[in-house]
């Protein structure tokens, strides 16, 4: 059975449901109204935009189109990376959509080769969806990675330094500090894989039993992205913890004091672009 259509007015039914945060917003000082109506209008037309281009994509399924929108997601994600982290875009642009490129598109085609079987790797009605889902993971990751890894080695500069002065070396010295921020870049997609199926229904597998699919197809669906998204999410971070440190540490293990932003300069911090 397909899914019933929302019409225009049960959208704008749906819209009104702002009122309660936004009446929230107001008794409570929050300050975020603004913020609110900025971010649900961007939302609203981008997804729109993002809807009648993928119509066409879809209709045209030409692979080199398809293969060049997802390397614009690459780029877009990369970009929202470093933008959000305390760092300076034009220090580590280039290492992340490296190691974005690498990660995410070799476990797209993975994953529609092994996993879907299918006979066009780059067929668009899944290679975007899927791929949306597996770069916007993966930038949540890389945003609390590499932020908390330039932080821990910003605050703790004393202990790095000592390290490598009792001869440690570079790579020997930063390990503890790339464990941790590995850590906290996964842990919340290992807190979605434990509490799936319990707590929540994820987006992919609620959106094929909406469509129609059986339940069991759907969550062998959701179980194969959800795999696939963790291992993106710690390839992604992994190689773009280690290609940037070829890129803000000098030969002499020092970090660059010029890759860090002035604190003054405020900066968004969006979630996930797409969720599984």
């Amino acid at each position: 059975m397909a899914s019933p259509d929302i019409s225009i007015p049960s959208l704008v039914l749906c819209f009104l449901l702002l009122s309660i945060p936004l009446v929230i917003s107001y008794r409570m000082k929050l300050h975020i109204i603004g913020r609110t109506i900025n971010s649900v209008t961007r939302m609203t037309v981008q997804l729109f935009l993002v809807g009648v281009f993928l119509t066409f994509i879809f209709d045209l399924n030409s692979w080199v189109l398809n293969l060049a929108w997802i390397l614009g997601m690459v780029i877009v994600a990369s970009y929202t990376t470093v933008r959000n982290v305390e760092l300076k875009i034009e220090k580590l642009f280039f290492p992340v959509i490296l190691s974005f490129t690498a990660s995410n598109l070799s476990m797209l085609l993975y994953f529609n080769e092994f996993v879907l079987d299918l006979g066009n790797l780059l067929e668009a009605r899944y290679l975007i969806p899927i791929g949306g889902m597996i770069l916007g993971n993966s930038l949540s990751g890389n945003v609390v990675g590499i932020g908390e890894f330039y932080a821990d080695i910003k605050r703790n500069e004393n202990r790095y330094l000592y390290n490598l002065s009792l001869g440690a070396s570079r790579y020997e010295a930063l390990l503890p500090y790339i464990r941790k921020c590995l850590r906290s870049a996964v842990r919340p997609t290992l807190a979605n894989i434990a509490t799936t199926g319990i707590v929540f229904l994820p987006g992919m597998m609620t959106g094929q039993i909406l469509g129609g699919a059986s339940p069991l197809l759907a969550i062998k669906y959701q179980i194969s992205i959800m795999i696939v998204i963790y291992v993106s999410t710690a390839l992604s971070t992994t190689l773009s913890i280690l290609a940037s440190i070829q890129a803000t540490f000098d030969e002499f293990g020092l970090v660059r004091k010029e890759i860090y932003r002035q604190k003054g300069k405020e900066k968004g911090n969006p979630g996930p672009l797409f969720e599984g």
